[in-house]
């Protein structure tokens, strides 16, 4: 079921313009997809799907990244994480984020595009992102990477 609703939001965005979650759920629900806000909005996470401006109406719409938007965006985030982060330290499989003052939370943001496979989780604060590795060595190698991202 899944996998046939994402299809279906495919073939939404690229026959529509859809400018939010609750205009593609209320799409999906007239196609018979029961589905909530929550279920979308992982699905438009899954799917990778992005905002752009729409050339016709002038407006922001769903889209689904190509190759070169996507390289374009985790080049943006790469640079948020390299511009906001002060400080990267670990302790077993937690690793701790210091950021400029009110960046906690867009650089937790740019790890999680980012889809770093050992991150389980951020929680990103005014000055500060947490996030949980699979295990110390994962924590360990993404101090390593990051620092390097960094310099």
């Amino acid at each position: 079921m899944k996998f046939q609703r994402q299809a279906k939001i495919l073939d939404l965005i690229e026959q529509t313009e859809i400018e939010t979650q609750e205009e593609l759920s209320e799409h999906l629900r007239r196609l018979g997809y029961a589905t909530t806000q929550a279920t979308v909005s992982r699905d438009i996470k899954d799917l990778r799907l992005i905002k752009t401006l729409s050339s016709t109406s002038g407006k922001y719409k769903y889209a689904a990244a190509t190759s070169e938007i996507e390289n374009s965006f985790t080049t943006r985030l790469r640079n948020i994480f390299k511009e906001c982060v002060t400080e990267i330290s670990h302790a077993q499989n937690m690793v701790v984020i210091k950021t400029l003052p009110g960046l906690g939370q867009a650089a937790a943001m740019a790890i999680d595009a980012m889809r770093v496979r050992e991150v389980i989780g951020t929680l990103g604060g005014d000055d500060t992102v947490f996030a949980v590795m699979r295990d110390p060595e994962s924590a360990e190698k993404f101090c390593t990477e990051a620092h390097r991202m960094l310099t």
